[in-house]
C-alpha cells in the first residue's frame, strides 16, 4: 500500500476485521516512514454492475461517485462518514442480490433517498432536488411538502 501521506510504499497491518457479512476486510495500517495511521479496506472482485444513465450510457457503478454525491448532500449537516459508508453499503448490497448486472440511475436514486430521507431531512432534500432535476419552484416545494407531511 501506498501511504497517503508520504507515498512510501511500506506499511505494516497493526489490524484487521472483518465486516458483519464477511464481504469487505477492513485494515489498519501503519506506514514504517511517516509513521501515520491509515485504514483501508479489501473486497472481492465480483463481475461490476453497470448504471444504465438516463441518456442510454452505461457505465461501471463507481462507490466513490455515489459516496460523493452523499457528501455534497449531507455538506454542513450532522450525519457522520461511517453512516454515509454504510448507505453505499447498503445499496451495493441490494444491488449484489440482484440477479441483474444492469441497474439504471433511477433505482439507485430511489435507493439513495429512501436512506437519506430517514437520516437527514436536509440532506434528503438537497440530494433530491440535483437528483430529481426540478426545472421550477413549484416541483421544489411540492417534494418539500412532501417530506414535511410525512414527518407528522
Amino acid at each position: 500500500m501506498i501511504c497517503p501521506f508520504c507515498a512510501h510504499r511500506q506499511d505494516r497491518v497493526i489490524d484487521s476485521r472483518e465486516s458483519k457479512e464477511g464481504d469487505v476486510i477492513r485494515r489498519r495500517r501503519e506506514c514504517l516512514k511517516c509513521e501515520r495511521r491509515f485504514t483501508t479496506y479489501e473486497r472481492s472482485d465480483e463481475v461490476p454492475y453497470v448504471v444504465v444513465k438516463r441518456d442510454g450510457r452505461r457505465e461501471k457503478f463507481d462507490r466513490q461517485k455515489v459516496l460523493e454525491g452523499l457528501i455534497k448532500a449531507c455538506e454542513k449537516r450532522p450525519v457522520g462518514m461511517a453512516v454515509l459508508a454504510q448507505v453505499v453499503d447498503e445499496v451495493e448490497s441490494v444491488l449484489a442480490d440482484s440477479q441483474d448486472r444492469e441497474v439504471s440511475t433511477t433505482v439507485i436514486g430511489e435507493l439513495l433517498m429512501t436512506r437519506l430521507r430517514a437520516i437527514d431531512k436536509i440532506a434528503y432534500v438537497r440530494f433530491a432536488s440535483v437528483y430529481r432535476d426540478f426545472q421550477d419552484v413549484e416541483a421544489f416545494l411540492d417534494e418539500l411538502k412532501d417530506v414535511l407531511q410525512r414527518r407528522g
